[in-house]
C-alpha cells in the first residue's frame, strides 16, 4: 500500500540526490594542466561542486567560487564567498571582481577550471561601465516581479555586466578554460545557466532593450541608457578567445526527471514525463496539468492509474498581490482550486535547490483534504491566489515541504500522483 505523501517526497529527494555534485563532478575533471589549476565559478552548487574537486583532484588547486548565503562547504584550498540570491549584494559584486582578476591571470599552460550553477547569474554581480550595483539591483527586482522567463532576465543580466555573457572566458583567454555545468533552465541552453559568463552570447543590446520595453521596465534610465548606446557587445560564437574553452553539462533537469521516474517504477507505478523544460505563467501550467491528472483519473489516458505526472523546467509569477510564496507554491495552490478536492489526486511541487522563490521552503505536497482543511482554518484559497499568498496557503494546512539547502540545482521538480 503506497502512502501518497511519503512516495511523492521519496521521489523529490531521489531527483535532488542525482544531481549532487559528489555524483556528477568526477566523471568530468579533466587531466592536470602542465601550469596551474585555478577553480572558478558561481551558482547554489558550486561550493559543493568545489569540494568535490578538492577530494578528487590529483594535484594542486587554488580559487575562488562564490554560493549563495547557507550554501557554503569547507573547502582547504578553494575559497568559498557567500553572497545574496536572487537580488544580487556587495558580496557577490565583490567576489566576481576577483574572480574576473584571477581568470586574466591565467596562462596559457594553465587551466581555468569554471564551476557553473542555477543562482550564479545574480550571484557573481558585476557591473558595466557605467552602472552601479544598485542599478542592477533594481532591474533584477522589477525582472523578478513582471513575470519575465529566467532566458530574458539573463538576457538582459548579460547585457549589463562586465563578467557575463561570454567575457569571463574572454578574459581567461589563452588559458585552457573548462566549464562544468548544473542545468537549472528550461533546454539546458549553457548561454542561459548563470547568464553564460564561459559562453559565446548569441543574444545583443537590441534583444535586451526589446525585454525592457517588453514588461515596461523604464528605470533607472542609467541602464536604458547603457542598453540603447550599445557601446561594448558580448563576445559572439567564433570569437577567436573561445577556441580553447569547453563547456560540459553534468547534471540537467531530466537526468532528475528519469531518477524520479525510476522510484515510481519500483513502486509499481507508471511514470509519465511530461517534459523537462515547462514554462508559462505557474496558475495556467497548473490548470492545463490538472486537466491531465483528471484524465488519467477517469480515462486512463495517457496511462492508467496508479501514475504519475513528472515535469521540470521554469514556470513565472507575475506578482499582482502582497502575499508570500515562490512558484511551485503558486503552481501548487492553483492545481488545488482546478482540481477542487479531487479524491485521488495528490501532488508535490518543488524547487531542488531548496528554495521556492525567496522563501524557506523548497515548496508544497497538496492532498485531496487540503482544501476541506483550509476551509475549515477559515483560509480562502481562490482569495490567496488572487495575492500571490501560496506560501500562507500551504502553511496554514501545514503544506509546506522543506529540506533546507541541498547544494544542488536543477531547477523545479512536480509530480501529481493519481492513485488506483
Amino acid at each position: 500500500m503506497i502512502d501518497p505523501q511519503t512516495f511523492l517526497r521519496d521521489m523529490f529527494d531521489a531527483a535532488v540526490a542525482s544531481a549532487q555534485p559528489d555524483i556528477c563532478v568526477p566523471p568530468h575533471l579533466p587531466e592536470p594542466p602542465v601550469g596551474k589549476t585555478i577553480v572558478i565559478g558561481a551558482g547554489k552548487a558550486s561550493a559543493a561542486m568545489a569540494r568535490t574537486v578538492e577530494r578528487r583532484w590529483p594535484g594542486e588547486v587554488s580559487g575562488l567560487v562564490v554560493t549563495q548565503h547557507g550554501y557554503g562547504v569547507d573547502c582547504d584550498a578553494i575559497e568559498i564567498v557567500e553572497a545574496s540570491h536572487p537580488v544580487p549584494d556587495a558580496s557577490g559584486q565583490d567576489a566576481a571582481k576577483r574572480i574576473l582578476t584571477l581568470a586574466r591571470e591565467a596562462g596559457p599552460d594553465d587551466l581555468v577550471l569554471c564551476l557553473i550553477s542555477g543562482g550564479g547569474s545574480a550571484l557573481m554581480p558585476l557591473p558595466a561601465d557605467g552602472l552601479s550595483l544598485a542599478d542592477k539591483q533594481a532591474v533584477n527586482t522589477a525582472l523578478l516581479r513582471s513575470g519575465a522567463s529566467i532566458v530574458e532576465m539573463n538576457c538582459v543580466r548579460k547585457h549589463l555586466s562586465a563578467i557575463k555573457g561570454g567575457r569571463l572566458a574572454a578574459a581567461a583567454s589563452p588559458a585552457r578554460v573548462l566549464t562544468l555545468m548544473i542545468s537549472d533552465v528550461p533546454g539546458d541552453d549553457p548561454s542561459t545557466i548563470a547568464s553564460g559568463p564561459t559562453v559565446a552570447d548569441p543574444t545583443s543590446f537590441a534583444d535586451a532593450r526589446a525585454i525592457m520595453a517588453k514588461y515596461g521596465i523604464v528605470e533607472p534610465l542609467a541602464v536604458l541608457d547603457h542598453l540603447k548606446a550599445a557601446a561594448a557587445e558580448t563576445p559572439k560564437p567564433g570569437d577567436a578567445r573561445f577556441a580553447k574553452a569547453e563547456t560540459r553539462m553534468i547534471a540537467a533537469p531530466q537526468m532528475a526527471l528519469q531518477a524520479s521516474a525510476t522510484v515510481a517504477e519500483a513502486a509499481g507505478v507508471t511514470p509519465v514525463v511530461l517534459g523537462d523544460a515547462i514554462e508559462g505563467e505557474a496558475r495556467e501550467v497548473a490548470k492545463v496539468f490538472a486537466g491531465i491528472a483528471k484524465q488519467v483519473a477517469r480515462h486512463g489516458h495517457p496511462a492508467a492509474a496508479p501514475a504519475v505526472l513528472l515535469s521540470g523546467g521554469e514556470t513565472t509569477v507575475t506578482v499582482r498581490g502582497k502575499g508570500r510564496g515562490g512558484r511551485n507554491a503558486e503552481f501548487l495552490l492553483a492545481l488545488a482550486v482546478a482540481l477542487d478536492g479531487h479524491p485521488d489526486i495528490y501532488a508535490l511541487a518543488a524547487d531542488t535547490d531548496g528554495i521556492d522563490g525567496s522563501e524557506d521552503n523548497a515548496g508544497a505536497l497538496l492532498a485531496p483534504e487540503t482544501l476541506s482543511r483550509a476551509e475549515a482554518a477559515g483560509v480562502d484559497a481562490k482569495a490567496r491566489l488572487a495575492d500571490n499568498d501560496g506560501y500562507g496557503f500551504f502553511d496554514a494546512v501545514n503544506g509546506l515541504v522543506r529540506t533546507g539547502p541541498t547544494l544542488t540545482n536543477v531547477n523545479d521538480f512536480r509530480a501529481i500522483f493519481v492513485a488506483s
